[in-house]
């Protein structure tokens, strides 16, 4: 079933490519990239791709532009090379908070990188947690946008079960933003019977956000805030802080996207008020392995099963699939 199929990792993403390829039972097909003096690059394959079909698997994470030019540039070179199609897998998408016009003579920049990939000629885009659903839209070609909520409430009902925290009475599933909040009823549906809470905020300016008030009952339960992107940690440390003085018992933070720019994850680490943080692989951060209070789980499985998928022409298993 997939032995006409070559995987690829470009320069993020290595440990994860790895993964995926081990459990598709294949070996991590075999890539060059090299930046010249000028800051141009090159990105080639030293595989043979002729008629086969081509994975790439890369997040568009910092830095950002090196990581978009390396996909467009390495596609542009397998297309040239006559393989049969191409599917990225951009585990995280970039640009995707610039998905509107918010102030005027503002572009929309997720729309112009999904123009850029449509255009170069990809058969389809495979994503986890875009920043808003809407973004599928922005493409010409399929996307499918993965949730990793699953894998969230798999290991969070392990995690509680242990602590003895597992009465859905005692869990509140906290939105931090109105945005989120469907976020946190896809968790829900995975924690069934847990209360949901949304904290009520504002942003004045990027990476800033004054908190009104919290809607919904946390007094003595275990907040479990979800979100799809931690970048300097301010906004939904603040949030936190906000859970533990109104008398949350405890808060953990699920996100997809471990930005983590900047001294956030020394602010983490000194959060008392903060019991554990738990993201994906989404973007590889080696220095998470030391630390004590995030937790990294690995898509692998879900990115695997979603290649078998589409190579056996079956759907995307339920769990994984996220249609609102």
């Amino acid at each position: 079933m997939i032995k006409d199929i070559l995987v690829f990792s470009l320069s993020s993403n290595i440990e994860l490519t790895n993964k995926v390829c081990a459990l598709l039972g294949i070996e991590r097909s075999k890539s060059e990239i090299h930046h010249f003096a000028d800051g141009e690059c090159l990105a080639t394959s030293l595989e043979d791709v002729r008629g086969k079909k081509v994975y790439i698997i890369q997040s568009t994470c910092k830095p950002v532009n090196d990581r978009i030019m390396e996909t467009l540039i390495f596609i542009d070179g397998v297309k040239r090379a006559n393989c049969r199609e191409v599917t990225v897998i951009m585990p995280y998408y970039g640009y995707a908070r610039q998905d509107r016009i918010a102030h005027i003579n503002e572009p929309i920049s997720a729309k112009l990188v999904a123009d850029l990939f449509t255009n170069v000629g990809v058969k389809r885009v495979l994503t986890v947690e875009l920043h808003t659903p809407q973004i599928q839209g922005f493409f010409g070609v399929p996307l499918d946008n993965l949730s990793p909520s699953f894998l969230f409430a798999k290991y969070l009902n392990k995690y509680l079960n242990r602590n003895n925290e597992g009465d859905p009475d005692h869990i509140a599933i906290v939105a931090p933003d109105h945005g989120a909040m469907y976020r946190a009823r896809d968790l829900a549906n995975f924690i069934p019977n847990t209360s949901i809470v949304v904290i009520d905020k504002r942003r004045p300016k990027p990476n800033v956000a004054e908190i009104t008030n919290v809607v919904g009952d946390i007094e003595g339960k275990v907040c479990i805030m979800v979100d799809d992107i931690i970048d300097t940690g301010g906004t939904i440390l603040a949030g936190a802080k906000v859970l533990k003085d109104r008398g949350a018992k405890s808060v953990i933070i699920c996100c997809s996207h471990a930005l983590f720019n900047g001294n956030a994850l020394e602010k983490f680490e000194a959060a008392d008020y903060i019991e554990k943080v738990v993201c994906t692989d989404t973007i590889e951060h080696p220095e998470f392995a030391e630390s004590k209070k995030i937790t990294v789980i690995s898509i692998a499985e879900m990115i695997a099963d979603c290649i078998r998928s589409h190579e056996s022409h079956e759907k995307i298993k339920d769990q994984y699939a996220r249609f609102h």
